[in-house]
């Protein structure tokens, strides 16, 4: 947690914790049926799923409460999507806190589950997901509903938003407390955010894997100021959740980088974009290309 003088009038400070948990076991997780009878966002929890959400509650509570470092002085703020399924999960959760350690609750629409489309037959939905594996996870669109880029959009406005809300402290927190933020949401949802977040690239996200229900990944303050999954997370984890080798070490490097170095000691991110870089302007090469381009020209006219 960043220092504060809890004498002085108190100033926004990170949140120690961003949460990303998917919601617990639904009907249609068990029966896709159920797309076809039952609203999308009213499809409910199973009483398998119930049982998830109180028992990851739990486990929340300990992740947080740092018992082993005895860390007393901590509180959440919860967001969740509008879905039954996701405030149900949240109900849930909500038994394993106190009042006292729950400073907000918001309910955000952008944060909602891909849109699908409207009543589909389970043969619709297994043409749809053919299609969608040959045509690429992020850009196919769902016939009357969205694609990942169109979630990407709204999950990208939804970040600025909570980065406005820490810097005016709109969450009304205290700098003496480490806050927690959990956002309760879906699988896609949460790839999504974290694609944005730690600047994935499309191809990176195509070999993500949806989290458990009522699975939940850590996003963890780093002493230098930057977010990590690998602060709490284990590498076989990251390797679980599709996470490449060049990803993973990114996290590892995030657990002690100072805030800001990310795009000055990030070599292999320019290496997914450029063949190849020179490693100064003294090699010559890039006079050698053009050399090469202008006679390609000359033969070509």
């Amino acid at each position: 947690m960043q220092q504060q003088n809890c004498n002085s009038k108190p100033q926004p400070v990170l949140p120690k914790r961003i949460i990303l948990m998917r919601h617990g076991e639904s009907q249609a997780n068990i029966d896709i049926a159920a797309y076809s009878t039952t609203p999308h966002n009213k499809i409910p929890l199973t009483d398998v799923g119930l049982a998830q959400a109180h028992l990851a509650g739990a486990h929340l509570h300990r992740v947080i409460s740092d018992i082993d470092t005895n860390s007393p002085n901590w509180r959440v703020y919860f967001y969740v999507s509008p879905y039954q399924r996701t405030r149900s999960t949240l109900c849930q959760i909500g038994r394993s806190f106190s009042r006292t350690r729950v400073i907000g609750v918001r309910e955000e629409c952008r944060l909602r589950e891909q849109d699908f489309g409207n009543f589909r037959s389970q043969d619709r939905v297994k043409a749809i997901k053919e299609s969608r594996e040959k045509f690429g996870r992020f850009f196919f669109r769902n016939p009357e509903g969205e694609s990942a880029a169109d979630v990407y959009d709204r999950v990208s406005s939804f970040l600025e938003s909570l980065w406005r809300d820490i810097d005016m402290n709109r969450l009304r927190h205290d700098p003496c407390h480490d806050l927690n933020l959990i956002i309760i949401s879906h699988g896609l949802t949460a790839r999504v955010f974290l694609m944005k977040w730690f600047k994935w690239t499309v191809e990176q996200f195509e070999h993500l894997h949806n989290l458990g229900n009522c699975e939940f990944q850590v996003m963890q303050l780093g002493k230098g100021g930057e977010y990590s999954l690998a602060i709490h997370h284990s590498e076989e984890e990251l390797v679980e959740w599709g996470l490449s080798p060049e990803m993973i070490a990114d996290q590892k490097w995030r657990a002690h980088a100072n805030r800001g170095d990310w795009n000055e000691r990030c070599p292999w991110y320019l290496d997914t974009f450029f063949n190849r870089l020179a490693d100064s302007e003294d090699s010559g090469e890039s006079e050698d290309i053009w050399h090469e381009t202008d006679e390609k020209i000359q033969q070509s006219n």
